[in-house]
């Protein structure tokens, strides 16, 4: 199961323009990776993101809070 997720301002990283993302189903095995960086709730929180969706983690630092909000709800989702 994977969710789309409509960005309302693009992302440019690295020449890549990222309007939406794919958000895959998280496995445990994301949890325990996400875990295993050093840093903030925050970090981790990003790095989980970015592996889900399969883009690097630069995606997430340049996107508005309210497109981080909708990423957010998005992996919330598939625990209702």
């Amino acid at each position: 199961m994977s969710v789309e997720i409509t960005l309302s301002e693009a992302v440019t990283v690295k020449g890549v323009v990222y309007e939406a993302l794919t958000m895959r189903e998280p496995r445990v095995r994301d949890s325990l990776n996400a875990d295993k960086f050093k840093g903030s709730d925050g970090e981790k929180e990003v790095r989980m993101f970015a592996s889900l969706c399969e883009v690097p983690p630069e995606v997430f630092y340049d996107m508005t809070l309210p497109d981080f909000k909708k990423v957010q709800d998005a992996f919330s989702g598939f625990f209702s």
